[in-house]
């Protein structure tokens, strides 16, 4: 099968890659800002002078990242990879915080631990420049194509899993992929079965042996801040004040923005081990097909809910959305201050014009909250 409209760049096509982007405005501009010190001229000879994309990510985006984490963050930490064999490719199925750096702050602690950073899924209604998607392709990212018709999205579906399945047991490379189309604005994080349905289509054997062959590995992500949660919780109100809002290339990028140079305080991933042996006794327990995808989907949050960093403003969070005490031990008052006059803060950014302050109060407090909830479910 024909990858090329979906895959991201070989090697030996980066030079050429970054000699079409250095002549983008846009781009540069982007760049210069991320890099104020350099000079336009050396950052040209600097990204026409990259050979491969792990070339790239070490020599311009690690740099960047280690800016985030020293400057918007209390600290990046990924645990648990005595929990897998990194001799293996994984497909890293993981909950879904922030559109750019869910995967790129995983890729910045694997290669911290000397490991190969991951394959990336983007969707294209993110892709909103062409020069982003020239940018994506060249630093390891496939395109999930989004918005077709019944037919187109079989097609795409079965491109897909082929490409993820190639990627895997041929090019022997890892991925990530988010456990769900879009980011769970609540963080009531659920893995969606039609993902399950889209991996299995390319495998020859049971359904259980097809995803088995992925070696799954389940990731949780945990940010103590989420610098997007007011932009969330005004979509909840746009939303529920009319039932065809949708968000516009704009509202996306004043997300990506929001959730890069946003404060994150500590920023928490836990790889949750290979969940092959699990599946393959589920298959071999339960016959019925739509039954075996849910249970596969439930063993898959399990893990990502037992793994989650369960922060103080989870717990005060938890407690004011239940009008509770149940964790007041466990956090000081002027940690309970300080997150109510966060909250504030951040309900002082949204701009509406019928601003329901109390509903907006209560998204961002079950933002906060669930992860929690589901954490105890699975304690």
């Amino acid at each position: 099968m024909n990858f090329d409209d979906i895959r991201c760049y070989y090697d030996e096509e980066i030079p050429a890659a970054f000699e079409r982007l250095i002549e983008e405005k846009q781009f540069m501009k982007v760049v210069s800002t991320i890099y104020p010190l350099l000079p336009k001229e050396l950052i040209k000879q600097r990204l026409t002078s990259f050979r491969s994309a792990l070339d790239f990510q070490k020599g311009m985006v690690y740099p960047f990242l280690q800016q985030l984490d020293v400057n918007q963050s209390k600290g990046i930490a990924l645990y648990g990879v005595e929990n897998i064999d990194k001799a293996k490719s994984y497909l890293y199925i993981s909950n879904h915080r922030d559109i750019i750096l869910d995967s790129a702050f995983l890729c910045y602690k694997l290669i911290d631990n000397g490991m190969d950073t991951v394959e990336i899924a983007i969707g294209d209604n993110l892709l909103v420049f062409p020069w982003i998607e020239e940018l994506v392709r060249i630093n390891k990212s496939f395109i999930v194509k989004r918005g077709l018709s019944a037919r187109q999205v079989l097609e795409s579906s079965q491109k897909m899993s082929a490409y993820i399945l190639h990627t895997i047991d041929v090019k022997s490379q890892s991925i990530w992929l988010a456990q769900r189309e879009g980011r769970a604005k609540n963080s009531d994080d659920r893995t969606q079965e039609s993902l399950l349905k889209m991996l299995n289509m390319s495998g020859k054997g049971t359904v259980a042996d097809n995803l088995a062959a992925l070696n799954i590995c389940p990731l949780s992500i945990s940010y103590e801040f989420d610098p997007c949660d007011y932009l969330k919780a005004k979509e909840f109100q746009q939303k529920r004040d009319n039932a065809d809002y949708k968000k516009s290339q704009m509202d996306d990028l004043i997300n990506m923005q929001t959730g890069v140079m946003g404060y994150k305080g500590r920023v928490e991933y836990k790889m949750n081990g290979c969940v092959n042996t699990e599946i393959v006794k589920l298959g071999e327990q339960i016959s019925n097909k739509a039954e075996l995808y849910t249970a596969i989907a439930q063993l898959i949050d399990s893990k990502i809910h037992g793994g989650y960093t369960i922060y103080n403003v989870n717990k005060i969070a938890y407690d004011l959305l239940e009008e509770t005490d149940t964790f007041s031990k466990e956090y000081s008052l002027m940690e309970k201050l300080d997150f109510e006059k966060y909250l504030e803060k951040q309900l002082g950014k949204i701009d509406l014009e019928n601003r329901d302050d109390d509903f907006l109060l209560r998204k961002m407090l079950e933002m906060y909250a669930n992860p929690l909830k589901n954490y105890l479910k699975n304690q």
